[in-house]
């Protein structure tokens, strides 16, 4: 496995999407569900890197209200998709991620 560099600039977040089994797209007998039908749900992912965050009017820097690790809902029409290797990974700004599950 190679060492991945990526670090989000600003209030940008890199994700890991979830596999089938972790978001569910799977029934308990092993029938995947299409994705048709998820279309136009949000989707899931792990968080595997933040930026710093963003800066408001005055200067101050606002941090990233997410950490590495954390599994997040975020809009499916927000990310841009990058590929590094054989994994597919999300970079989507702070403000498209509807949720955090704990």
């Amino acid at each position: 496995m190679s060492k991945m560099n990526i670090k989000p600039l600003g209030n940008n977040i890199l994700l890991e999407p979830l596999s089938d089994d972790e978001r569910g797209s799977k029934t308990k007998s092993g029938i995947f569900i299409p994705e048709t039908v998820d279309k136009e749900k949000p989707d899931q992912a792990t968080v595997v890197a933040v930026g710093p965050g963003k800066r408001n009017e005055k200067g101050d820097l606002i941090p990233v209200s997410v950490k590495k690790g954390q599994r997040v809902i975020f809009s499916k029409y927000g990310p841009d998709e990058i590929k590094v290797g054989d994994k597919k990974y999300y970079i989507i700004s702070e403000d498209s991620i509807l949720a955090i599950i704990e």
